[in-house]
């Protein structure tokens, strides 16, 4: 068995089960592209049909925080964009395309119209980067032997084309995605799934994830550990305490820097704890975990 090593204690584990938006790769690099021309699309397809998308409720839809030129620079860790499945997300969309006055079918293929744009774009662009020191955590993992797979709230197919545009796709025994699973989180369906492909009880996993429904997934699968990770910390906020933020430096890691630019200020870190209130422990990069082989 391996020892897990945090800051806030040691976990024997006999395998890792990781989110993947958020946890393996940087939120906003790829679903604030997918979200801008998503929001931009539909707001062009209503215009095209007599209708206006009511630019105040953009933030509200997704639960996403945009910049005055409308760039989406973070996002609700407790939102739908963070912890709805695609479904969930096209519903909010067609309902509100409802609401403005088209019929549900109308609605409908516009969103799928939108969506197919929004993919498209991800699939010429793919914007994605990987959070800071994750690399180096994988390939100890990897090193020791550690069986790890994906648990996502995204579809299979989508989370493995975002895995190989990362390179990291060979690190991982099994890719879970929310159309595998009759429930997804904070169900603990795929948790339970991704651990009967590993072969391990969930007892001997450790989950890491960005939003409470990872750690309440954990909880309910009866995890061994479930880590938050807080890397872009006022992507953890609400829309409207992120706003407050928006006046500081960012650092490399896209998380908020603190006044020296040494990256996510303590408060910071203690008010992601209040979002991840499941969690075991949170930490605010890969570089605070490591695993070592347990002596028998």
């Amino acid at each position: 068995m391996i020892e897990l090593n945090t800051p806030q204690g040691d976990y024997p584990v006999s395998a890792i089960l990781f989110d993947k938006d958020g946890t393996l790769l940087q939120f906003v690099s790829l679903w604030g592209s997918w979200g801008e021309c998503f929001l931009d699309q539909f707001a062009r397809g209503l215009e095209q049909r007599g209708l206006s998308f009511p630019e105040h409720q953009r933030a509200s839809l997704l639960g996403t925080v945009h910049d005055a030129a409308g760039k989406i620079t973070d996002y609700d860790r407790n939102g739908p964009l963070a912890m709805g499945t695609m479904n969930d997300l096209y519903a909010i969309l067609s309902w509100q395309g409802y609401t403005l006055g088209l019929s549900w079918a109308e609605a409908v293929e516009l969103v799928d119209a939108c969506r197919n744009a929004a993919d498209a774009m991800l699939e010429q662009s793919r914007p994605v980067r990987p959070l800071p020191g994750l690399v180096p955590f994988l390939d100890a993992c990897a090193a020791q032997g550690i069986p790890m797979a994906v648990v996502t709230a995204d579809e299979t197919a989508a989370a493995e084309s975002h895995l190989r545009w990362l390179g990291i796709r060979q690190y991982f025994t099994a890719v879970i995605g929310t159309d595998q699973v009759e429930r997804g989180k904070p169900f603990p369906d795929m948790a339970l799934l991704a651990c009967g492909r590993l072969g391990v009880s969930p007892a001997e996993a450790a989950v890491i994830g960005d939003t409470n429904g990872d750690m309440r997934m954990a909880k309910a699968a009866g995890a061994a550990a479930a880590l938050g990770i807080a890397g872009g910390i006022t992507a953890g906020l609400t829309a409207s305490a992120a706003t407050t933020t928006a006046g500081r430096g960012r650092d490399d890691a896209g998380g908020t820097a603190d006044a020296s630019g040494r990256g996510p200020a303590t408060a910071d870190l203690q008010a992601a704890g209040t979002l991840l209130p499941d969690a075991d422990c949170v930490i605010s990069s890969y570089s605070e975990l490591s695993v070592r082989r347990m002596a028998r």
